[in-house]
């Protein structure tokens, strides 16, 4: 009898997921183009595990790296058109784009000055930095992709260490103009207790505008699941202003 009582209460309290967000716009899905998924298979479980997580909608992004990671627009709309009839084949109903996550590199300014650049939602550009050295460009590359016509949207500011300094380093990128990004899984110390702090820091500051996975791996997927217990996963999905639900 206490069994179910208990069993029974459990049920009554509601489940936190990702719908409230409903898009995921960071992952690398598309099979064998980066350091994401490596087959169709893998491809498909997480997305399978994305969908029980709630998620209505992804995004995936592929890197565009010059020294690794050579996609282009073509090959990663190509890559998606194979993913998407996959998962028609499969009968498996999930609506997914792609755009891509560009690496702040010498390339990156021509590609932005050729227009040859997938968005998301068609106006924000995903970008990221080096892990090593503080890119000094950093605010003439926003300024560019303003003047372009799009929206700069950073990805996981929480990872840089040269950022981690001081809490007017992320103040100053928001105040130029670009968004900012954090992975789910840096609150789940995924990338190290010092990425934990820095991600809990932005989150306390309400300096994030979007959530993403920044999915690669389907050990990633079982983070990604814990993550939903955390305090500020939690947070972030029930009393947080996230704008992923816009794009």
């Amino acid at each position: 009898m206490l069994f179910d009582f208990l069993k029974n209460k459990k049920k009554q309290v509601p489940e936190i997921n990702f719908s409230k967000i409903k898009t995921d716009l960071h992952s690398h899905l598309i099979p064998g183009i980066d350091d994401g998924a490596q087959n169709m298979e893998e491809s498909i479980i997480l997305i399978r595990r994305m969908m029980d997580f709630g998620f209505k909608k992804l995004i995936t992004t592929p890197h565009i790296m010059a020294d690794y990671y050579r996609n282009t627009p073509d090959s990663i709309i190509n890559g998606l058109k194979v993913l998407r009839q996959e998962l028609v084949t499969r009968n498996i109903d999930i609506e997914i784009h792609a755009a891509a996550e560009y690496y702040l590199d010498e390339t990156f300014e021509n590609k932005l000055n050729r227009g040859d650049i997938l968005t998301l939602g068609g106006r924000y550009v995903l970008f990221e930095l080096s892990y090593i050295n503080y890119p000094q460009n950093l605010f003439e590359i926003i300024d560019k992709i303003k003047e372009r016509g799009f929206i700069p949207m950073l990805a996981h500011p929480e990872r840089y260490p040269y950022l981690a300094g001081s809490i007017e380093n992320y103040e100053r990128i928001k105040d130029s103009g670009c968004y900012l990004q954090l992975n789910a899984l840096s609150l789940t110390g995924y990338y190290g207790k010092s990425t934990q702090k820095v991600a809990e820091e932005l989150v306390d500051n309400c300096l994030i505008d979007f959530l993403g996975s920044d999915l690669h791996k389907i050990k990633q997927a079982d983070m990604l699941e814990k993550s939903l217990s955390m305090p500020y996963i939690i947070r972030l999905l029930t009393d947080y202003q996230l704008q992923n639900e816009l794009i």
